[in-house]
């Protein structure tokens, strides 16, 4: 989870980015550092760029829209930046309540809860997964639950869970346990008992979103009646 020393060699060896990738993420660096003059240095926010390229590296299986994906995950960790800071200016992703899902690799469980708790919060609740051990990519039957229920799957890919996000969740759901991860001060947790999907069946699959459905419910009736104490008016 630390910042590479050489923002060009993301890596932190000898392979650095492909230049077109670094051409793409360096546009990313300056779009993003427009969108939060005024709340974090140019600096600052190329490293994020390059460090999401590396951490996302490590694990992809294609590496054609990899470039990209960094940008996305640059900006999400901005984003729970910005929030961890109560920062005045920039996005309003950071006024409302932040959610993390943690689970181990972040293809299924972890997945699943957040593309449902997002489904029904929308833009009142920013919601976020992450893994310990970041697989490549969702589970197969995870993708296919989703889109039967009208849940998109494209924009979705497993994360490394990194200091940013965690420090920005005022809610975090964990599924077994912590792993040595600090709650944040003032933060909610709560460990969920679901089975994991990882090698499981359809009907197995259809069960656990079943129970995240439920649980997903739960928390966003919770969220909605008693928000974090600092976003409360």
């Amino acid at each position: 989870m630390n910042e590479p020393t050489d923002p060009k060699n993301p890596t932190g060896s000898t392979e650095s980015a492909q230049p077109l990738d670094t051409r793409v993420l360096t546009r990313t660096a300056e779009h993003l550092a427009d969108r939060y003059a005024g709340v974090f240095s140019p600096d600052l926010v190329e490293r994020m760029v390059f460090e999401s390229y590396a951490a996302l590296s490590r694990t992809a299986r294609v590496r054609t829209h990899l470039a990209g994906l960094a940008g996305h995950f640059a900006a999400d960790r901005l984003a729970a930046l910005a929030h961890t800071r109560n920062a005045g200016a920039g996005p309003q992703q950071y006024a409302v309540p932040q959610v993390l899902f943690l689970g181990e690799h972040d293809t299924g469980r972890a997945q699943i809860a957040a593309a449902l708790l997002a489904d029904h919060a929308g833009e009142t609740i920013t919601v976020r997964s992450a893994g310990l051990l970041p697989g490549a990519a969702l589970e197969p039957l995870v993708v296919a639950a989703l889109a039967e229920r009208g849940i998109g799957t494209e924009d979705l890919y497993p994360k490394p869970v990194t200091e940013d996000v965690v420090a920005g969740a005022d809610w975090v759901i964990t599924f077994g346990t912590l792993h040595g991860i600090p709650v944040p001060a003032g933060a909610t947790h709560q460990d969920w008992d679901v089975e994991g999907v990882l090698e499981a069946d359809p009907d197995m699959v259809h069960a656990v979103v079943e129970e995240l459905e439920n649980r997903v419910q739960a928390l966003y009736e919770q969220i909605r009646a008693r928000p974090p104490a600092h976003l409360r008016g």
